[in-house]
């Protein structure tokens, strides 16, 4: 989640096709890095996460989510306040994991790119 000031024709066309999809995903939705290199039909989740870690800053970064529904590591508390103004399904932490964040609910959340939010 940086580069947030390049100028877009610095961005490699792969980066730039992961960030368009991004930015497709509504509010209270997200989509996995896989799911977007999938819609892509090129990369992988690697690729994805890598592209977001350099250009992602721009875009909705929240909505491109581990598959697993972990919150971004060092990123949490960001995150959780995005998914709850937003609306985003989540899966609260059971009392055994206390202090625990909560986690993307993958089932509601999931956002498979067709049809309505």
């Amino acid at each position: 989640m940086s580069e947030e000031g390049l100028p877009a024709d610095a961005l490699p066309e792969y980066a730039e096709r992961v960030l368009d999809v991004a930015e497709l995903i509504p509010p209270g939705r997200v989509m996995t890095y896989g799911d977007i290199a999938d819609w892509l039909g090129e990369g992988g989740p690697r690729q994805v996460g890598r592209v977001m870690a350099l250009y992602g800053g721009a875009v909705p970064w929240w909505r491109v989510v581990r598959a697993d529904g972990v919150l971004l590591p060092g990123h949490e508390l960001r995150a959780l306040g995005r998914y709850r103004a937003e609306g985003t399904p989540l899966r609260e932490a059971g009392r055994a994991a206390e202090g625990h964040m909560p986690r993307i609910d993958m089932k509601r959340a999931r956002w498979d790119g067709d049809g309505e939010a």
